[in-house]
């Protein structure tokens, strides 16, 4: 861990740098996968599955035998596991429906907005070392609740051709049954392009390696929405002399073993307690199955000491990292100066495990500092908001003139004639 002393906020620029992402590489190589998958369908799919999964496919969908397969092998104490998440998740983004309000702006003249899902989504979810069943969960409840007609999910094939079963046994918890063998490149292409089988979406959402990155991205140019713009993984926790050095290095562990570029930062107001933090850092990260990956990460992490932390805290949003822990005595005092992260993790209590797996709030989140502009994945992400408006002949007659004068003043006589015309045959 990279270590600095109350830097200066000229310095801070520099610190809040993540590495660049060398998307622009990766393009021709996605462009070929891309106009392969266009002109061959699924037979491209099953050829790049075979190269790059080593899996032979007689076919790139799964069968209702292999789900049925799938579902015993999932112990019951798992089966259970998903169940508290799948209620907390449920219930969390149920509360985000908004009820229809007709507004009445003037008299006669009523306009309301009203939440329409988007009607094919696409859900990529990773397999390889750890398939990420709870972002199954994180993506396909809130599609079910926000109503979207056609839910496909995409997720690469083992050697064996197999897909884990905890994600076919969460799959069908969710009640979706179009699961596409297809991962990288290949199943962005599959999902937003389509093919003789696989059907075209409106959106796709979920998270990737680099080469799912790229292909995301570059989709957007094409018509085809995506949830957020993605990079690696990120933390930061702030920590006061109140801290268990134990949990805090526990904190920044559980995202470092996400990946070598994960990204990981520590920030105090105590010498004493960065000093604690990296040795407990030393002893866990030794006892991690995922060690080397870890390591990997925490030789790019930081931990910053600051005089107070106001500094810390102003440091956190211009970082705006994807997660954000408050391991202080009063969280709510700090919490209220948040402006920029994905999500907000609160007190000693609080490890962003919880967000990841069960607490409720959804794990799909900003990273790369696109916590500026972006907000993690919720109901909104599968929902379009289209507005209606009713006018009456005495709100045409009451707004009408408004309109007429505007649109002359903008030269757009037509549009002026389109209320001229009715207000004379009122």
């Amino acid at each position: 861990m990279k270590t600095y002393l109350y830097p200066s906020p000229a310095e801070w620029a520099a610190l809040t740098q993540r590495p660049v992402q060398k998307l622009d590489q990766l393009r021709a190589g996605v462009q070929h996968t891309f106009d392969l998958v266009k002109e061959r369908g699924d037979a491209a799919l099953i050829e790049l599955a075979a190269k790059f999964d080593k899996a032979g496919l007689p076919s790139v969908w799964v069968t209702q035998d292999e789900v049925d397969q799938a579902i015993p092998q999932v112990s019951q104490e798992l089966k259970d596991a998903i169940e508290v998440a799948y209620a907390n998740i449920s219930k969390f983004h149920e509360a985000q429906r908004e009820p229809v309000q007709q507004i009445e702006t003037m008299p006669g003249v009523t306009c309301y907005r009203k939440s329409v899902g988007i009607q094919k989504v696409g859900l990529y979810i990773p397999g390889g070392t750890a398939p990420l069943f709870s972002t199954l969960l994180m993506l396909g409840i809130p599609a079910q609740i926000a109503g979207c007609k056609e839910i496909v999910l995409a997720t690469p094939p083992g050697a064996d051709g197999s897909i884990n079963a905890t994600i076919l046994y969460t799959a069908n918890r969710l009640g979706i049954t179009r699961i596409l063998k297809a991962g990288g490149a290949q199943a962005i292409a599959a999902l937003a392009f389509g093919t003789e089988t696989v059907p075209a979406v409106d959106k796709i959402f979920g998270p990737g390696n680099q080469y799912v990155t790229a292909a995301k991205q570059m989709v957007t140019q094409l018509g085809v929405a995506i949830d957020m713009p993605a990079g690696p993984s990120e933390v930061l926790v702030i920590a006061d002399e109140t801290a268990d050095a134990d949990f805090v290095a526990a904190d920044l562990l559980s995202q470092a073993e996400h990946g070598p570029d994960s990204q990981v930062v520590f920030v105090t107001n105590s010498e004493k307690q960065l000093k604690n933090v990296q040795e407990a850092v030393a002893r866990q990260v030794a006892e991690l199955p995922r060690q080397t990956v870890a390591e990997q990460a925490l030789n790019n992490s930081l931990g910053v000491v600051f005089s107070t932390l106001q500094e810390a805290i102003d440091f956190s949003n211009q970082y705006a990292p994807e997660h954000l822990i408050l391991a202080v005595d009063i969280p709510e005092v700090l919490a209220e100066q948040v402006t920029q992260t994905g999500s907000v993790f609160m007190g000693h209590f609080s490890p962003e495990s919880v967000g990841d797996y069960a607490s409720g709030t959804n794990h799909t989140l900003p990273t790369n500092g696109y916590a500026r502009n972006y907000s993690g994945v919720s109901l909104d992400s599968f929902v379009k908001k289209i507005t209606f408006q009713q006018l009456s002949k005495e709100g045409l007659q009451r707004i009408g003139p408004a309109v007429e004068i505007m649109a002359e003043a903008e030269g757009l006589h037509a549009h002026k004639h389109a209320v001229t015309v009715r207000l004379a045959k009122i």
